[in-house]
């Protein structure tokens, strides 16, 4: 009788404690980045594979981006709860009337550089008059065609593809770069940093900070929690990734062999180090997640002025952050 008692006992607790009772259940949540995995979203793998989100209670699954899937869509489609997306995108979405709304501006610098040789003589803007500028369409010629304006000058521009080669082949006398990826191609294709003048837009007073996280209007008022944890996780995994460069490195590299990528160890150094200036931007490893009113009044100024959108949406209602810091 005491048996039978006993047995009862346990199978009484076993359905009391139940399989994994007392863990924290992880909330699931989607995550698009802008491209394919590269150091330039190194925080957000570095939150997965150092078990950061799950300790903010997220089961965080990651979508390839790139052309054929756009954050902006998968985003509106519900496939993704959150996406990597530029300022000057996310702008142009809300205002076209997809109710997307930034949690946390990541960068807080621009990464957009037009570069040119100093042998042609190019070594301020006044230079670049009369000369060739290609640079690419869509939200990247915003920067260019701002800085063109500012400085009046009378240039030919040239459409950009996905490659330097129009301007290692003489083809254009400047082009539009990213600091943390093709600036970098054109160094190892044997250019001596020394042999370029670079025009850093955001130091001509046309600052368009670039990555930030996106989720829709619904995501930020039915589960503001939700927000909060995958924010707070983000920012601390892109600290720990700008604290452990050799750690971060190998979890990057891992995502892109995974993906089948070419992965350039040296590339990717590279361009986690530059993200580190422009999301941190005093050298430490501190990342806010704050986009500050003037850039974005600055961004949606100018996209209004080139045609882009009709008019700025409310910046309040644009950016609402998951997490104050």
């Amino acid at each position: 009788m005491m048996k039978k008692y006993f047995l009862r006992g346990a199978v009484l607790l076993f359905f009391l404690a139940g399989p994994g009772r007392g863990e924290e259940i992880l909330r699931k949540a989607s995550l698009i980045p802008l491209w394919s995995p590269q150091a330039q979203f190194a925080g957000y793998y570095v939150a997965l594979e150092k078990g950061i989100f799950k300790k903010h209670g997220l089961d965080v699954s990651f979508i390839q981006g790139g052309v054929n899937n756009p954050p902006l869509e998968l985003l509106k489609t519900g496939r993704a709860d959150f996406g990597v997306m530029w300022l000057s995108s996310g702008i142009r979405g809300r205002a076209r009337g997809t109710p997307l709304v930034n949690i946390a501006q990541m960068t807080q610098r621009s990464g957009l550089v037009l570069v040119a040789r100093k042998s042609s003589g190019l070594r301020n803007p006044q230079d670049l008059n009369g000369k060739k500028i290609s640079f690419w369409g869509g939200d990247l010629e915003i920067q260019p065609r701002a800085f063109i304006e500012k400085y009046r000058l009378n240039v030919t521009t040239v459409p950009q593809g996905y490659s330097v080669n129009l301007f290692l082949r003489g083809g254009v006398d400047a082009a539009a770069v990213m600091w943390y990826n093709e600036y970098h191609t054109l160094l190892n294709s044997g250019l001596d940093e020394n042999e370029l003048t670079t025009f850093f837009f955001d130091q001509y007073g046309l600052n368009f900070p670039e990555d930030g996280i996106y989720a829709m209007e619904d995501t930020v008022v039915r589960s503001p929690e939700l927000c909060a944890s995958f924010v707070t996780a983000s920012l601390e995994g892109w600290a720990y990734a700008f604290s452990h460069e050799d750690e971060t490195l190998e979890i990057v590299l891992k995502y892109m062999r995974e993906a089948g990528l070419p992965a350039n160890r040296i590339h990717q150094k590279w361009m986690l180090e530059k993200m580190k200036a422009l999301t941190a931007g005093d050298g430490s490893a501190n990342v806010t997640g704050a986009l500050a009113a003037e850039d974005y009044a600055r961004v949606s100024s100018a996209l209004v002025k080139y045609g882009a959108i009709k008019a700025a949406p409310d910046f309040h209602r644009f950016h609402k952050p998951a997490v104050n810091k």
